[in-house]
């Protein structure tokens, strides 16, 4: 069982975490070629995730991550960004929402402690598919098109 506590408060604050990690999207060096990516496509992806994070945890089969990361994938390999930096930016906004459950999630309360770390595993689970879709997706494309 995941601490509903915590999926609500990322939910809730979807918006400023998009803010947040729209601004170390930016300033992060190893993502020289994301520039190539509107930021209102990073938005809106980012967004779903975030502000649906329960459903893409709990409700959502493999397909539908499947389904999602192979199309950003073969996206960003249309627009020029390279896989590595694909994969940064994923593993960027996994980072980003560790932080902010770090700063604002963080209590003494000991029952909920065993939820918290199921969400932390979730979560992790849910990003590490995210990685390897994305990457299926983005070599697909690179196949099609030297083909």
């Amino acid at each position: 069982m995941i601490a509903p506590r915590l999926v609500h408060l990322i939910e809730t604050h979807s918006d400023g975490l998009v803010r947040g990690l729209m601004e170390k999207l930016d300033r992060c060096p190893r993502l020289t070629d994301y520039n190539k990516v509107p930021d209102d496509e990073i938005k809106h992806r980012v967004h779903e995730i975030y502000r649906h994070l329960g459903e893409w945890l709990l409700q959502k089969p493999e397909s539908d991550v499947e389904k999602w990361y192979t199309a950003i994938g073969a996206r960003r390999a249309a627009q020029g960004v390279p896989l590595s930096q694909l994969v940064c930016a994923i593993m960027l906004s996994k980072e980003h929402l560790w932080d902010f459950l770090k700063q604002e999630a963080v209590d003494d309360r000991h029952i909920e402690l065993l939820q918290e770390l199921e969400l932390f595993r979730m979560v992790d689970q849910f990003f590490d598919r995210a990685v390897y879709h994305a990457a299926v997706g983005y070599e697909r494309a690179r196949a099609a098109r030297a083909a």
